[in-house]
């Protein structure tokens, strides 16, 4: 099985709400993947998970046991472990990034999905769920060739 590894800030709202949708696709196609999620400032958010990302996975019939059961903090070794790590918004993360993993910062994907102080969540996570919609389609394309 290979891991998919979804970073935000806080590990409480965008980033848990990609690795529930990413986990929800690859069991429904039978990805040998899954996705698990970690953030670069876990002190930023109080609370387990976001309601509106628990609200956004009820609306879509996804389990929310298929992402953590709380928030995490990144680890080298959490970055060691990933076959494929994506910082959903580089603008917001790179920096982050280049402070506490110097050497990883351009060894992972960034993408641009806005947080809550830029976008509300009826914009950022349709656009969120397009983009690991996508991967798994891609990741489901390459499994299919080999």
């Amino acid at each position: 099985m290979k891991e998919i590894l979804f970073i935000c800030s806080g590990n409480y709202y965008r980033s848990r709400f990609a690795e529930a949708v990413f986990n929800h696709l690859a069991i429904q196609r039978g990805l040998p993947w899954r996705a698990f999620s970690r953030g670069l400032a876990t002190w930023m958010a109080e609370g387990d998970l976001s309601l509106y990302t628990e609200e956004a996975l009820r609306a879509r019939g996804i389990a929310r046991n298929l992402t953590g059961p709380t928030r995490s903090k990144l680890t080298e070794a959490d970055l060691q472990r990933a076959h494929l790590a994506i910082a959903v918004k580089g603008d917001e993360h790179r920096q982050m990034m280049r402070e506490q993993f110097p050497a990883w910062e351009k060894r992972i994907t960034y993408w641009a999905i806005h947080d809550l102080d830029c976008a509300l969540p009826e914009e950022s996570l349709p656009v969120l769920e397009q983009h690991v919609r996508a991967l798994a389609e891609r990741l489901t394309a390459e499994q299919q060739r080999a």
